[in-house]
């Protein structure tokens, strides 16, 4: 488990930093903004790897079972993930309804990714990994309103850009469910 929190420390550390605005410009101009990019860019790759190979180790060799989630938990676990993976699709410059009421579009689909996991999974590791990056993303939201970021603008009307961010979300979350096996080693279409 301890590759699992090097991981997260780097990659949501980094990501906190930024959330610091007075630490991070005497960064960038103590380094460059080039320098500090490429800095960014290794220290989240390498906490994201460490978190992937961390979790890994823990699922071989470490599992701890804390709790045992209910059956139901896994099809809300399900239903937040459709609407994670729609959150994600919003991301992009186009104006939308859905962007509009999400505001922060990659944070609201961290959150709702976080908490399916957490509902749905009662081991320790994925309490920690899941729960880590629901903390940090709660944080960052808070961070977010403090810095007077209202994110993307509201609308008043669906446009085209509202059926390409639903149908992409769904694409995607129905290849993650197709996926999920072979990319996490866990089926999330078993029935029983």
């Amino acid at each position: 488990m301890s590759i699992l929190i090097l991981g997260l420390i780097l990659f949501l550390g980094a990501h906190t930093f930024v959330t610091l605005r007075g630490a991070r410009e005497r960064a960038i101009a103590a380094v460059g903004a080039g320098t500090y990019r490429v800095a960014f860019s290794v220290v989240s790759l390498a906490g994201f790897a460490l978190i992937v190979w961390g979790f890994h180790v823990y699922r071989r060799t470490e599992w701890v079972q804390v709790w045992y989630p209910p059956e139901w938990t896994r099809h809300v676990a399900m239903l937040l993930m459709w609407f994670a993976f729609v959150s994600i699709a919003a991301m992009g410059k186009r104006p939308s309804r859905i962007r509009g009421w999400l505001r922060h579009p990659m944070l609201n689909a961290v959150k709702l990714w976080s908490t399916a996991h957490l509902i749905a999974n009662g081991d320790l590791g994925g309490i920690v990994l899941f729960g880590s990056f629901l903390a940090w993303a709660s944080y960052d939201r808070v961070m977010v309103k403090r810095r007077g970021d209202l994110g993307a603008p509201r609308i008043d009307h669906f446009t085209r850009s509202d059926a390409i961010v639903l149908i992409a979300g769904t694409i995607a979350y129905a290849a993650m469910l197709l996926l999920h096996p072979v990319l996490i080693g866990v089926s999330v279409l078993r029935m029983g």
